[in-house]
């Protein structure tokens, strides 16, 4: 079975940088893995993914600021956030999936139990 737990998350201010961490349990090495988000009263929203293949793309509205990476041998990916903005609160949730392209929750299997990232202007 697979677990995923995130970590990281906190208050920052507008401007400022945070890492969030997204372990896993269990085998997950053909998964896509993914970073989503989810404000007060909005759904889910789709950040960042890697695909099994390697490849990465990222929402509009994060690109250039954040950035995904990992760690094989923790089995860890991590999710950079820099330049943080009142607009990026939410509760962060990392993902593993199967199912391309990999950018609606639904093609997500595994979730974390997500981590709040508030941002103050």
């Amino acid at each position: 079975q697979v677990q995923l737990v995130e970590a990281g998350g906190g208050l920052v201010q507008a401007g400022g940088s945070l890492r969030l961490s997204c372990a896993a349990s269990g085998r997950i090495d053909s998964y896509a893995r993914g970073w989503f988000r989810q404000a007060r009263g909005k759904e889910r929203e789709f950040v960042v993914r890697r695909a099994s293949g390697g490849s990465l793309y990222y929402a509009d509205s994060v690109k250039g600021r954040f950035t995904f990476s990992r760690d094989n041998a923790k089995n860890t990916v991590y999710l950079q956030m820099n330049s943080l903005k009142p607009e990026d609160t939410a509760v962060y949730y990392c993902a593993a999936g199967r199912r391309p392209p990999y950018v609606l929750p639904e093609q997500y299997t595994y979730w974390g139990q997500g981590t709040q990232v508030p941002v103050s202007s």
